[in-house]
Formats: structure tokens, C-alpha cells, sequence
């Protein structure tokens, strides 16, 4: 599986992103999709997921302002990011786990595959 990010930039705290993750290779709705993020000298830490039949997971620091989706006809990922805080800033990455039932995605471990990490950057 292949994944590339997008959407990653400079906003201002209280703006939005949107992150995508195009997948390529192996059929999104067969894979669990999660997003992780990193900051220098921290482990990569968890963010949302979505497992292969749409059971979704938001991590409690980013429930009620993060969005995890996807777009099988697309096979793509997407994370909607609003009410950004300065402590969101960190690297973001798209992972993927090949599915064939209930599998999750929720640690860096489960990944079978890792895009290239989009900049997310935070500023008050």
C-alpha cells in the first residue's frame, strides 16, 4: 500500500485544515486508515482511525474538532481539523493496516504502511 498526504500548512489557532491521504495499491474500504502525528523528540502518537467496516476512533485530545473520514470511491483519507490549537502542531502522518475483519490501527505497531508525514504548524 502506498499513501500520500496533502492539506498540511501554517494556520493561525482557531483555523482549520484539512488532511488527505491518498491510498494506492490495495482497496481503502479493505484497510484500517489512521492518522498519527509526531513532534521532535516524542513517540508518534495516535490522532483517529478508521477501521475497515467504518468503526471510527477520535483520540480524546482532538474529539469535538477533528474529523476522520474516507472516501472509498476516491481511496482516500481525510482528516477535517477545525478550532486548530497551538499544541497541535506536529508532523502528521497516514498509516494503513491491511484489514480481513476487525483489526485496528490504533499503534504505530499495527501499521503496514506509513505516507511521507504532512507539517501542521500552529501559530497564536
Amino acid at each position: 500500500v502506498q499513501l500520500v498526504e496533502s492539506g498540511g500548512g501554517s494556520v493561525q489557532a482557531g483555523g482549520s485544515l484539512r488532511l488527505s491521504c491518498a491510498a494506492s495499491g490495495y482497496p481503502s474500504s479493505s484497510l484500517c486508515m489512521a492518522w498519527f502525528r509526531q513532534v521532535p523528540g516524542s513517540v508518534r502518537a495516535w490522532v483517529a482511525s478508521v477501521r475497515r467496516f467504518g468503526t471510527l476512533g477520535v483520540a480524546d485530545s482532538v474529539k469535538g474538532r477533528f474529523t476522520i473520514s474516507r472516501d472509498a470511491a476516491k481511496n482516500t483519507l481525510y482528516l477535517q481539523m477545525n478550532n486548530l490549537k497551538p499544541e497541535d502542531t506536529a508532523m502528521y502522518y497516514c498509516a494503513a493496516r491491511i484489514s480481513r475483519a476487525f483489526e485496528t490501527c490504533t499503534a504505530p505497531d499495527d501499521a503496514d504502511s506509513w505516507g511521507q508525514g504532512t507539517q501542521v504548524t500552529v501559530y497564536s
